[in-house]
């Protein structure tokens, strides 16, 4: 199982899904542009000493990420007309998916995910924060594959 972020703007985002990758033992694809730069100091501050342990992966753009991505499906994890998390069966080999944090995920990510998955929040909430969505996502995705 992979994590993958489609043109992150948040560097602190990007630090605390370094540590997540770390702490399951997973990869991390960032697919750039980023709205930061990687030697940023507040993206450094989140993701502490986790760098060098989290299979970070960095693609120039998304036909890069989709060319060297691997094997397995693409799960995109979007508030748009998704199987509910608790119905979804996840693989060992997903690629669970996110957008961007101020407008999430294109129409073009749209039409190339093999599945599209909503973590049910209550009615009135717009979000959560990519970083909690990711973990949340990849706990369920490791604990059901």
């Amino acid at each position: 199982m992979r994590l993958a972020l489609f043109q992150p703007a948040i560097p602190q985002n990007v630090g605390a899904c370094i540590r997540l990758s770390a702490c399951f033992g997973v990869e991390l694809h960032v697919i750039e542009p980023t709205g930061f730069g990687f030697d940023d100091r507040a993206m450094k501050r989140a993701a502490l000493d986790y760098g060098p342990l989290s299979h970070l992966v960095r693609h120039a753009d998304w036909d890069a990420f989709l060319r060297d991505r691997g094997p397995g499906r693409l799960v995109l994890f979007t508030t748009k007309g998704a199987t509910p998390l608790q119905e979804f069966a996840f693989r060992e080999d997903d690629v669970l998916l996110f957008g961007s944090e101020p407008t999430g995920a294109p129409d073009h990510v749209h039409a190339a995910a093999d599945a599209r998955v909503a973590i049910p929040i209550r009615p009135g909430a717009r979000s959560l924060n990519l970083a909690v969505s990711a973990g949340i996502a990849l706990w369920e995705g490791l604990r059901g594959a």
